[in-house]
Formats: structure tokens, C-alpha cells, sequence
């Protein structure tokens, strides 16, 4: 695919999945490119910004992006992201169930929402190997909106 061969591998992957509000897609992306971790930080993404993407489900993006074995996460702007609110992305770990046992896929397998300046934070974390999807994953649920919100926030 194109636009996998072309990502930086550096760079978080945003994959835009609703394209039903233009003006709720620039403030996520808008969001997306705010400098993060107390401003210190610029934000580095890659976004597959193509109506190919329109409707997909995470289960097709990860049958999609499956092909890049150095990507852990990949995050979703779907029909959440673009409504009234919180802005969120889908965080979705590019991890099959197939490849792991259970215990290991419930750790740090699945998927959840998380703030934009949190696609960053967590990035950087999955990169270094510093943090685990599951540590993320894990601050999320605890989190009173079910969102990961930072840690460096």
C-alpha cells in the first residue's frame, strides 16, 4: 500500500475513517498538531487522510496495516472523534489475538480512546519501549471518561 510505504515510521499513524463533518476534521486535526508534554514536544504524525478509508472498522484497518510488522498502534479518527466533545481518537493495537496467548492479547491487545495530545505521549512511549499498549490501555479505564488523557498532561 502507498501511503504505508511512504510513512515515516517515526511518525504515529492517523487514519481518518469519517468524513461526514469537515469543520469537526480540522479541529481534530488541529488538535493532533498542538505541541504536547507541556509544550516541549512537536507533535510528528503521519495521516491517511483517503475516502478509501470512509466506514472502516478497526478490524479492517488492522487487516489493512497488518503488513508493517514494526507498527504497534495505529489511531483511528472515526465517527466518535468528530462529535460534540471531548475531542478522542480510537487507539488500536496492531496486535492479533492469533499471534499471542490470551493473557498477553488481553494485556495489551484491544483497543480504546485517548486525547490527541495523548496519540504523542503514547507514541513516543511504544517507540522506546519505555511503556507497553497495555499501560496505556490501563489508564484509560481507570480514567472517570473511559479516555487516556496523559500521563505528561
Amino acid at each position: 500500500m502507498e501511503w504505508l510505504a511512504g510513512r515515516d515510521r517515526d511518525a504515529a499513524l492517523i487514519i481518518r475513517t469519517d468524513y461526514s463533518d469537515e469543520q469537526a476534521w480540522a479541529a481534530v486535526k488541529a488538535e493532533l498538531m498542538r505541541p504536547w508534554g507541556d509544550g516541549d514536544f512537536e507533535p510528528y504524525v503521519h495521516i491517511a487522510d483517503d475516502p478509501q478509508w470512509a466506514g472502516c472498522t478497526s478490524a479492517q484497518i488492522l487487516s489493512a496495516v497488518s503488513v508493517d510488522e514494526e507498527l504497534s498502534v495505529v489511531f483511528l479518527a472515526d465517527r466518535h472523534s468528530m462529535g460534540d466533545g471531548l475531542i478522542t481518537l480510537l487507539a488500536v493495537a496492531v496486535l492479533a489475538r492469533e499471534e499471542c496467548s490470551d493473557e498477553d492479547f488481553e494485556a495489551d491487545g484491544g483497543e480504546f480512546r485517548t486525547v490527541p495530545a495523548g496519540v504523542h505521549e503514547m507514541h513516543a512511549n511504544l517507540m522506546i519501549a519505555n511503556l507497553s499498549f497495555g499501560d496505556f490501555k490501563e489508564a484509560a479505564v481507570e480514567d472517570s471518561q473511559g479516555t487516556f488523557q496523559g500521563f505528561a498532561i
